[in-house]
């Protein structure tokens, strides 16, 4: 017999008065990049700190009476305690460091469907949620008004395991909402705030849960309620584990009853940022509430939902975009098509490249994309990506024109930096780079940090990565059964053989295993008995990616060959603290993606930061950061169509950098033992690369570029019950009727076929407005180089202005712009509707080209 209670009670543990303070810094995330914060806890008990998975709120619920009496009368501890939680408190007091104030009026709501804040909390996947997290903690540092939403998954991400033969198997164990620092959203009554969200001709009720951050909320959003149907309470179990129709189900969840759960709790963002197209739903259901409150339509809803909506794409593929079946789609949203007044084709059509295609299948992320006002990729090499993969949305602009703008990811250096290496930091940079590293201006002390320090504390954090390592594999050894192999002297043991890591999801373009394409000269490289080399693997594979499955067990089955035992290792059970431990611990940080289809890359941000040389693809974030003396570049910019070539031209040529640069440099010794060379190259990239490639840096840019014009726009459309947003729908409703009359006749400009180098060109142009007036349009000069055949690569824009009006109504524009550079330059002439009020330019679709 199974006896079930009849109640459950959340029982918080009684804690002496003298460490009360315990459960409020328990309670904020904070104390996962606070050193200070996470080594008090260390303090309490160190081994129940591991037995708990780093969890704080767990530590406390499993102290003993004698356990708790023994830390209050310990004088030190508690002098420890009272110094953590000052800090706690001034943190939390800071005010705002940034343009928008920290007021209701500029709310930025950030949308994602996972969050990697801490291993205890598996809400997250990889790299999309620890980006997410890395936000978070970044927006709680410079007191940005900001609220994330995201899903409480009961059963969380996968846990991994690999079979005695490689084979990824995954397993789910229940989140313990008792042992999270979460709490219930209430009302002001002190009802539990419930949200519902209709599926199908049914509601499904949705709780709200709050998890503090730092200075930032995030409330994770739970359908696991029991007036739910047992499948609806399913919906939020798992992350990434469901079929299509679940997808779809917890897309809305997170979207419309993410904006639901906001405006219950008394929340209006002014921007919401969804962190890609998952969240996509939450623009039509912010239309629909506009429309109910304000009385309007559609078109006029649209203008400032749009106006205050910011998009962020990670994808790279086209195989990685959400894509929903209409029958899908209408099953679940057709209840919208009534509600937002539109038709079915119309309402399918806002997520498919062609609207009359009845059988093009329905995108988040497209329908994101035309809802939002500033759309970003994640690197530089990512927006041309990400340009030429969404272009035939844009069919009027040439692709470099295509509105999407690039903001690359960086990491939150406090959470990732080693605490000994901070110290290093806080010592010789000073301590404002935990704050604010991507103002510090500092960095360039790194140079002054004495080399045998640098050195000495680089080594200790390979140790404990090594330690890690054993630990792992002894345990792996017992719980199959067998006796674990003693490590020999110059194999896994050896801390201080020269350690490479390549930790991340296992996807086929990745390339985990372009490493083995020559077996025999990769085992003379990691065998050298003077300058061994020891590789460390760690990953996941989507639980239904069977390919990435397989790359994982050849990677397994190539680290047991007698050449390879002790120099190619892997580690199971990645997670964040394993991930923390990687970054911190290796040499080198190896990335081999297909180019251009690693968006950005983050991981290798987090190992330069400690310390680590990266050695990488030029793809993403490395294409914009590399720099001769501060890592390596594998294969250069040569790409090639066929990726058999490619791989193997790669591949030589990591090898080549393995054997001549790398190698060498790391086992050049002076006459203290200390490689001179190898301490130069890690200072230079840490100053190089700290101060830019931080999530601090990635937060200000999206406020002054995204945020700020996004609330400005949103408040403005909607003064006096949306009056100007009445006026502008009905402005862009008349061009749109008279836009075909609009025509261009001259174009003339004052230069000769040659003209100086950076010498300002003056350009005329005369346009007939037709049933509009000149006051209706935007005329730019878009200019760039050019090609023999005419076609110019434009990404840069100059105003015109309208200087006269001749005769039968023609109109003057004139303006000047100066070449960028020298060679072949051309320039076009486009016209575009203007207006004060429309933020966003480019979604009326109407662009006319001289």
């Amino acid at each position: 017999m199974r006896l079930r209670a009849s109640r459950i009670l959340f029982v918080e543990p009684l804690l002496p008065p003298g460490l009360e303070p315990l459960r409020r810094i328990a309670a904020n995330l904070r104390w996962t990049w606070d050193p200070d914060s996470s080594a008090l806890f260390r303090r309490v008990d160190q081994n129940l700190w591991a037995e708990s998975g780093h969890n704080p709120v767990r530590l406390l619920q499993l102290l003993s009476p004698e356990q708790l009496a023994r830390l209050e009368g310990d004088q030190g501890f508690r002098l420890h305690l009272q110094r953590v939680a000052g800090s706690l408190d001034d943190y939390l007091e800071k005010r705002p460091q940034l343009g928008l104030a920290a007021s209701r009026q500029s709310l930025v709501g950030y949308f994602s469907l996972e969050f990697g804040l801490t291993e205890s909390l598996p809400v997250y996947s990889g790299g999309l949620g620890v980006l997410a997290g890395d936000l978070l903690k970044s927006a709680s540092d410079l007191a940005l008004p900001l609220v994330g939403v995201g899903l409480l998954y009961r059963q969380g991400y996968f846990q991994q395991t690999l079979a005695p033969d490689g084979w990824q198997s995954e397993g789910y164990q229940e989140i313990d909402i008792a042992c999270q620092p979460l709490e219930r959203v209430r009302d002001e009554s002190g009802g539990a705030v419930t949200v519902s969200v209709p599926l199908d001709s049914r509601d499904v009720g949705i709780a709200a849960w709050r998890l503090d951050v730092g200075r930032v909320p995030l409330i994770l959003l739970d359908t696991d309620l029991e007036e739910n149907a047992p499948a609806d309470r399913g919906i939020s179990r798992r992350l990434y584990d469901g079929d299509i129709e679940t997808r779809i189900q917890q897309e809305m969840v997170l979207g419309i009853g993410g904006i639901r759960a906001l405006h219950a709790m008394g929340l209006e963002p002014a921007v919401c940022h969804m962190n890609e197209g998952h969240s996509a739903l939450l623009a039509l259901d912010r239309i629909r509430t506009l429309m109910e409150d304000s009385h309007l339509s559609f078109e006029e809803a649209l203008l400032p939902v749009t106006a205050g909506t910011v998009f962020t794409t990670h994808t790279a593929v086209a195989a990685g975009i959400d894509l929903f079946p209409p029958e899908l789609v209408r099953k679940y949203l057709g209840h919208y098509c009534a509600a937002l007044g539109l038709d079915d084709r119309t309402f399918l059509g806002l997520g498919r490249i062609d609207p009359n295609d009845d059988h093009e299948p329905f995108s988040m992320a497209l329908l994101g994309l035309r809802l939002s006002g500033y759309r970003n990729a994640v690197s530089h090499v990512h927006r041309s990506v990400s340009r030429r993969l969404w272009e035939a949305a844009w069919p009027n602009l040439p692709q470099e024109q295509i509105p999407i703008d690039s903001v690359t990811n960086g990491v939150h250096l406090p959470t990732w930096v080693a605490p000994g290496i901070g110290e290093l930091y806080d010592r010789y940079v000073g301590p404002g780079w935990r704050d604010d590293p991507a103002r510090s201006e500092a960095w360039s002390k790194v140079e002054e940090i004495p080399q045998d320090e640098l050195w000495a504390t680089h080594e200790q954090q390979r140790e404990l990565l090594v330690l890690r390592a054993r630990e792992q594999q002894r345990e792996t050894a017992m719980s199959r059964g067998v006796i674990a192999e003693r490590a020999t002297p110059g194999e896994a043991d050896d801390a201080r053989m020269l350690t490479v890591g390549f930790a991340r999801r296992f996807a086929g373009y990745k390339r985990a295993t372009l490493l083995f394409r020559d077996l025999d000269r990769l085992a003379r490289i990691v065998n050298d008995s003077e300058r061994p080399v020891r590789f460390f693997f760690a990953g996941k594979a989507h639980p239904r990616d069977e390919p990435g499955k397989q790359l994982i067990r050849e990677v397994v089955e190539h680290s047991r060959r007698p050449e390879f035992r002790g120099r190619l290792v892997v580690l199971e059970r990645y997670d964040l603290g394993l991930a923390r431990l990687l970054v911190q611990g290796c040499d080198v940080w190896l990335n081999t993606p297909l180019r251009p289809l690693e968006a950005s890359g983050t991981s290798g941000m987090k190992a330069v930061a400690n310390g680590a040389l990266h050695l990488s693809v030029l793809d993403g974030w490395w294409a914009e950061a590399y720099r001769p003396g501060a890592g390596w570049a594998i294969g250069r910019n040569r790409a090639d169509d066929d990726p058999e070539v490619q791989d193997a031209f790669d591949a030589d040529s990591l090898y080549d950098l393995l054997e001549n640069e790398v190698v060498p440099c790391f086992y050049d010794r002076d006459a203290e033992g200390l490689p001179g060379g190898w301490i130069a190259r890690m200072k230079s990239s840490i100053a190089a690369f700290a101060p830019v490639f931080n999530s601090s840096r990635m937060v200000s840019e999206y406020a002054a570029r995204a945020y700020e014009p996004a609330a400005r726009s949103w408040g403005r459309l909607r003064e006096d019950g949306g009056a100007p947003a009445r006026s502008l729908a009905a402005w862009l409703a008349r061009v749109r009727a008279g836009w075909e009359s609009v025509k261009v006749f001259a174009v003339e400009d004052d230069q000769r076929d040659h003209a100086g180098a950076m010498t300002p060109v003056r350009v005329a142009v005369q346009i007939h407005p037709g049933a509009l007036s000149a006051e209706d349009l935007r005329v730019d000069i878009v200019h760039g180089p050019a090609r023999p055949d005419g076609e110019v690569s434009a990404e840069e824009a100059a105003p015109m202005a309208h200087t006269a009006k001749g005769e039968n109504g023609v109109c003057r524009f004139e303006g000047t712009f100066t070449p960028l550079v020298a060679g072949r330059v051309g320039y076009a002439i486009r016209v575009l509707p203007g207006h004060a009020d429309l933020h966003n330019v480019f979604g009326a679709g109407l662009v006319l080209w001289a």
